[in-house]
């Protein structure tokens, strides 16, 4: 398995992943564990911002991953759009955020996709995303 550094761009404060930990045909999945420390925590909780990158780098990370079995390095994403953004609530310091991404659809460098946030199989955020990657 490869690092988390190796599979998105983004390095410490910002990275807002731990691990990936699932990846099947159009959906992958993610952990992070919300820490005090975290850029994105105010509070003891981690803010609207925290998790968008959330989502955003979880995308990466799967993006990021079927690239380095290709023997290439992962290309440099960018938010196009978040769309549908729901908070249920704010994960807190200690808890561990578990995200499940679905591909939607891909055409070309275009990604348009569905996160779901959860802490302990408790939703805690939702969104659809589109992600632009840098053509190389």
């Amino acid at each position: 398995m490869y690092s988390i550094e190796e599979l998105i761009p983004q390095r410490k404060p910002i990275v807002q992943i731990d691990r990936l930990v699932a990846l099947e045909e159009g959906v992958s999945t993610t952990t992070l564990m919300v820490r005090d420390e975290n850029l994105f925590v105010e509070e003891g909780r981690l803010s609207e911002c925290g998790l968008i990158e959330h989502v955003a780098q979880s995308a990466a990370a799967r993006i990021g991953f079927l690239y380095c079995e290709r023997g290439e390095l992962p290309p440099i994403g960018y938010i196009g759009s978040v769309n549908r953004f729901e908070l249920v609530r704010h994960p807190r310091v200690g808890e561990e955020l578990v995200t499940t991404i679905r591909i939607v659809q891909e055409v070309f460098q275009v990604s348009l996709i569905e996160a779901e946030c959860r802490v302990a199989e408790e939703l805690v955020a939702s969104c659809r995303m589109k992600i632009f990657l840098e053509e190389k």
